[in-house]
């Protein structure tokens, strides 16, 4: 037979309608730390990877695959998912299974950095066929193929990271978005290797090239230095100040006239009459006829003959081997035009 308790419980013998009541709260100590929220910032400038010709030397170093594609910010917010694009735009509505994966992601608001790409059959990013899948510099195409690689968490249910060291950080993106997934949000692996031994893997493997992060850095918008890329084909922006009129080529289009900053001007640095496919040459044909300029905004030295000079409003992405000794780039090929949106900017020679 059970035994019944000697002693009733004591909270229940009290009266049924008196009110019930917890102790006392004690008065905060002002030396307590107190665990404060920080207000989730509408936008947060992106670090930007300096130009070096070698990787840097050091166990501070961490060294990850340099992706080619637009830069994006992704911002997973209580009312819902907004992807913003290096200068800013709100590009939700082009990337419509990003924002569908950052919605399943473990967490209540976060802002992940990261690079939307699009692969090639060997698993290269690749610039062109990210733009082809937008519709082009001012198209309005949504991208299915493109993918997030996320390689850094800014801000996190409630807490701002950006003064967090860079190992903190990625410990705890980690957590959100594990390694080796296979949907439109994937994490852009740190790849324990010397940096030097990792650079000529990913040259031969056909990879723009490597970047580097100090694992001690916080989060600083701009080129700092504490993060470092190092590429294997050297790619930037160029303004076209002019083309070559050819009824041969593409789009009519012999060679494209290019510019560089330097200081507060723009300065001729070469052609280039390679890498165009004949649907996207019609299409640039007919933007930079919009264009035409009366006289060219450069001192040109390149002594072609039937040019049409532009306006310099123009941006496109050209990658290059090197660069001749009176300031020309040498090799250089098409890869697209750089929307206005994605924050384009032109080169900077010394």
């Amino acid at each position: 037979m059970t035994k019944l308790p000697r002693k009733p419980s004591q909270p229940l013998l009290g009266d049924a309608d008196a009110p019930l009541r917890s102790r006392p709260r004690k008065k905060q100590d002002p030396a307590q730390h107190q665990l404060t929220l920080d207000p989730m910032p509408a936008r947060i400038d992106p670090c930007l990877a300096l130009l070096k010709a070698r990787p840097p030397k050091g166990r501070q170093w961490a060294f990850e695959v340099k992706w080619d594609g637009y830069r994006l910010a992704v911002h997973i917010e209580p009312s819902g998912v907004r992807i913003l694009t290096r200068g800013g735009h709100d590009w939700t509505g082009r990337f419509p299974a990003i924002e569908a994966e950052a919605k399943r992601l473990p967490v209540s608001t976060a802002i992940l950095d990261g690079e939307a790409v699009v692969f090639d059959e060997l698993g290269r990013s690749d610039f062109g066929k990210l733009q082809q899948s937008l519709g082009g510099r001012g198209g309005n195409r949504t991208s299915w193929e493109s993918v997030c690689m996320v390689f850094d968490l800014l801000y996190l249910d409630g807490h701002d990271l950006t003064g967090t060291e860079f190992t903190a950080r990625r410990h705890l993106l980690e957590g959100i978005v594990p390694a080796g997934g296979e949907g439109a949000i994937r994490l852009s692996e740190e790849i324990e290797a010397d940096g030097d031994k990792l650079f000529r893997i990913a040259c031969e493997h056909g990879l723009e090239g490597i970047i580097a992060k100090d694992r001690n850095s916080t989060y600083r918008g701009g080129r700092g230095g504490e993060w470092q890329k190092i590429k294997c084909i050297q790619s930037g922006g160029f303004a076209i100040v002019g083309y070559q009129r050819s009824s041969a080529a593409f789009g009519n289009i012999g060679a494209l006239l290019l510019a560089a900053r330097r200081g507060g001007d723009l300065v001729y640095v070469g052609h280039v009459g390679t890498g165009f496919k004949a649907d996207e040459a019609m299409k640039l044909r007919a933007t930079m006829d919009k264009i035409k300029a009366p006289k060219p905004t450069v001192k040109y030295t390149g002594g072609r003959k039937n040019l049409i000079w532009i306006k310099p409003k123009l941006v496109a992405e050209i990658e290059y081997r090197a660069w001749t000794h009176d300031g020309k780039l040498r090799h250089a090929s098409y890869k697209g035009l750089r929307d206005e949106q994605d924050d384009a900017a032109i080169f900077q020679v010394e």
